[in-house]
């Protein structure tokens, strides 16, 4: 009894009142759950947070594969490869070794522009913890970390094209300077290790690292680069038996020993002091990878408006994004004042004007190249003159208009155009419009909106009037380059002008050494839509802005238009028109010319450009493209041949695939 009083008790104490007490309880509950189910539910998910997690999903997988690969054992890839493709061929150190060759001549290697490391010898103290860390090349972390400190310190002094102060960036020295651009790029890995098959190893081998973002000159003025390219190649010849080099230079990096070829000969103060004989007697023969003999297109744009295809596409794709704040940057500012303080950029200005690049109803490749022909994937190597067939009997293109404005003012006759001229009676000054919050300042701001508009009006712009349309849109940038850079045609070689160093880079105003028994090589990829000229429109007025943009909406329309998101393209490896590369030693180095007057013989080899057949090929052994090229296994074969003794004549002479001797022939030319 006394347990059913007991539950009668705790029933009771359910009562009515209990009840009202226990839901006042769940109320208090409630209302403190719901603000963080009403935060919860409001939150909505942004693009921005689409775009964070895409790209952590890119670098965590990314960073997974990369360590999977390395930790496999190296028979892996090669054995799944081989399952799917076949036996793979011997690389070309491999098959030379078994030939018999070994190592003879020293060879010296001359990276380009943005191949080499650079590191930081001293800093602001945003930079503190990076001494000798490489802020160029690698990983790139720094960029990603503290991007306005690293913008500031890649940067050069915008007056003296030289180190800012209390800030040292130094280029790395040895065979790691340029191996890898980053963490599995290659860049003169592949060739380096095939050297090693024949017995190359580093006293045969030399890595001619400098700072790329300087003129020329100024390596030699501010590290002395010039006089330590010298002694190392005269301490490789005097331990060598006396034989001589062989140097490969790439990309820039042909303009670069150009300039090294005059220097060394030319009287000191200004030049190495050497004498007329030291190349012959110290290089047997210069072979050059993509060589931008008279300059690119590409330069044109990105010193324009810091644009290339690839990026004129991101631009399209995400309006503004590039121009806004990102990651601590308004980006394209920011690069646009980094790159122009980089006058070696202006050494690949395009060369010889209207002469050379055509002009406002002409250039010398006539045609268009077919950019839609499909290229059959791992093809043999093939020779012969002109057998390339992926040139289509295309449309006309105005190639010698590098930038129009408007697509229906790069198709029309020049007669058609109404055009005012930019330099008469335009005043530049006041503000751009929105410019007034500009975390950075680029010259664009400072020249208003009337002169920019004058730009515009001048419709079209050859490769003779892209030199007064950058001294009108960057004439700090450009009085820099005057000095160190020239982009005529020497009238007379013999005037003593002509012995200043801003000339020696420009194949068109200088002399080749008096050399008659090296050879000169110009070695690149063809079969690649590559850059030739431009489609640009007035940008919308946007918080600090660049005024002009590649007009990404102009498109061909017929099949294989060589016309795609305001590009136009013609053949090449990418980055350099065959025009460019092949020119000198087509037509201009070709017998004894004026250019060239001890005769020294010239080859072309060109390598039809042939994609990796499927992902674990990587970038592929038959690439003609600018940077891949260099694990192109024909050119490396060449090389080797070449640095192991063998003549332009033992390789079988020219290898064309190209058009390069018809167009040549269309430059009239004083040779």
């Amino acid at each position: 009894m006394s347990f059913l009083r007991r539950r009668k008790v705790t029933d009771s104490s359910k009562s009515p009142n209990s009840d009202s007490n226990a839901g006042k309880e769940d109320d208090k509950k409630k209302q403190y759950k719901s603000p963080k189910r009403e935060s919860y539910s409001s939150k909505k998910w942004s693009c921005w947070d689409s775009c964070c997690w895409f790209i952590g999903l890119i670098c965590s997988m990314w960073w997974f594969l990369l360590f999977l690969y390395n930790a496999m054992p190296a028979s892996i890839p090669q054995y799944v490869t081989e399952a799917i493709t076949g036996p793979l061929p011997d690389p070309p150190g491999v098959k030379l070794r078994k030939e018999g060759l070994t190592v003879n001549h020293p060879v010296v290697f001359v990276p380009g522009i943005v191949t080499g490391g650079l590191e930081l010898w001293e800093g602001h103290h945003c930079a503190d913890g990076l001494f000798r860390k490489r802020l160029w090349g690698g990983s790139f972390g720094e960029l990603y970390k503290r991007p306005l400190c690293w913008a500031e310190h890649m940067s050069l002094d915008n007056e003296t094209g030289l180190d800012p102060p209390g800030i040292r960036v130094r280029p790395v020295s040895g065979l790691v300077a340029a191996d890898y651009f980053a963490a599995g790029y290659f860049v003169w890995a592949v060739l380096i290790a095939n050297l090693a098959q024949i017995g190359y190893e580093e006293k045969t081998m030399y890595m001619a690292a400098y700072d790329w973002r300087l003129s020329f000159q100024n390596t030699e003025v501010r590290d002395q680069t010039l006089s330590r390219i010298k002694s190392n190649i005269e301490l490789m010849v005097a331990t060598n038996g006396g034989k001589k080099v062989v140097v490969i230079p790439h990309s820039m990096g042909v303009l670069y020993f150009l300039h090294f070829m005059k220097w060394v000969e030319a009287p000191v103060p200004m030049g190495g002091g050497g004498g007329s004989d030291w190349c012959a007697k110290h290089i047997k023969a210069v072979m050059n990878i993509g060589a931008p003999f008279l300059g690119v297109p590409k330069s044109v744009s990105g010193l324009f408006s810091i644009e290339a295809r690839d990026i004129a596409i991101a631009r399209a794709f995400a309006p503004g994004f590039l121009d806004k704040d990102v990651f601590g940057l308004q980006t394209f500012q920011h690069l646009m004042r980094m790159t122009r303080t980089w006058d070696s950029t202006m050494s690949m200005i395009p060369k010889g004007g209207d002469t050379i690049w055509g002009g406002l109803d002409w250039s010398p490749e006539g045609g268009s190249f077919n950019c839609s022909a499909k290229k059959l994937k791992n093809n043999g190597t093939r020779t012969g003159h002109n057998a390339n067939s992926n040139l289509g009997n295309m449309k006309s293109v105005n190639y010698g208009r590098i930038i129009s404005f408007g697509k229906d003012v790069a198709e029309a006759h020049s007669s058609k155009i109404e055009r005012v001229d930019f330099r008469q009676d335009v005043v530049k000054g006041g503000k751009l419009a929105n410019s007034s919050n500009c975390d950075i300042w680029t010259e664009y701001h400072e020249m208003g909106n009337g002169a920019i508009k004058a730009v515009a009006d001048y419709k079209v712009y050859t490769a003779g009037s892209i030199l007064d349309l950058l001294h009108f849109v960057a004439p700090k940038l450009m009085a820099r380059g005057g000095a160190h850079f020239s982009y005529g045609i020497a009238d007379n070689l013999d005037d003593p002008k002509y012995e200043h160093y801003k000339y020696w880079s420009n194949p068109l105003e200088t002399k080749l050494p008096s050399a008659p028994d090296m050879e000169i090589y110009s070695m690149y990829g063809v079969g690649i839509p590559t850059e030739r000229a431009y489609v640009y429109k007035l940008t919308t007025a946007t918080d600090c802005y660049i005024p002009f943009q590649i007009d990404t909406s102009a498109e061909g329309g017929s099949e294989g238009s060589c016309l795609k998101g305001g590009v136009f393209s013609a053949d090449g490896d990418e980055t350099v028109p065959v025009l460019s590369a092949g020119f000198m030693c087509a037509k201009g180095w070709r017998g004894k010319t004026r250019f060239n007057p001890s005769g020294i013989r010239t080859y072309i080899r060109e390598y039809n450009h042939a994609p990796p057949s499927n992902l674990l090929e990587g970038r592929g052994t038959q690439s003609g493209a600018h940077v891949d090229i260099m694990g192109n296994f024909a050119l490396i074969e060449d090389i080797i041949r070449v640095a192991a003794g063998a003549t332009g004549q033992d390789l079988g002479g020219d290898r064309v695939y190209s058009d390069i001797f018809k167009w040549s022939e269309r430059i009239n030319l004083q040779l």
